[in-house]
């Protein structure tokens, strides 16, 4: 499938993922509200090139959007990005990888899952004891939690990874028939 199209398209497809990605993610870092849909829609984005296994493409519009979004605001709310960065932007492009390697998907799972929970104790780390540590560490409900936070993490991670994963595979497949469509 690869060798059909130009490099040209190739980069261009890949460019317009890039741009699509990054003004919906800066759009959403930068408004506090719009977060989920930026990540959302950052996401699916970057799945344009992947479902035409441009691999290379697919990283480097990963790349461009971290890069761009960084530059077009998002370095005053560097820690809304820093998930983005160190898994939702490349959780499609390493699904996609697990599928044409044919590697076993519960081991996939597995890694994709401990991969999850670190980000996530790395995003609590970063917020705690952060830049805005300070107004957390002194809310009631870090309170009531912070004795279980080490097990809280895991068990919820774990649980709300694999809904999302099972989602995430499901998008693409929806986006791989709409790209299906593009012709050079």
């Amino acid at each position: 499938m690869k060798g059909k199209y130009s490099r040209s398209f190739q980069i261009a497809l890949s460019a317009i993922s890039c741009a699509v990605a990054s003004a919906f993610l800066a759009l959403g870092i930068l408004s506090g509200y719009l977060l989920a849909l930026g990540y959302l829609v950052g996401i699916l984005a970057l799945m344009v090139p992947i479902s035409k296994q441009f691999y290379l493409g697919g990283f480097l519009a990963y790349a461009g959007t971290c890069i761009l979004t960084f530059v077009l605001g998002a370095a005053a709310k560097f820690w809304d990005l820093v998930p983005f960065i160190m898994f939702f932007g490349l959780h499609p492009l390493v699904n996609s990888l697990q599928i044409r390697f044919k590697i076993n998907r519960w081991l996939a799972l597995a890694v994709k899952a401990v991969w999850f929970i670190g980000t996530l104790f790395a995003g609590y780390f970063m917020m705690v004891y952060g830049v805005i540590g300070g107004a957390i560490l002194n809310t009631q409900f870090y309170q009531s939690i912070k004795n279980y936070i080490y097990i809280i993490i895991p068990l919820a991670g774990a649980l709300f990874f694999f809904v999302y994963d099972y989602l995430i595979f499901r998008c693409q497949i929806m986006i791989n028939s709409l790209v299906y469509r593009i012709r050079k």
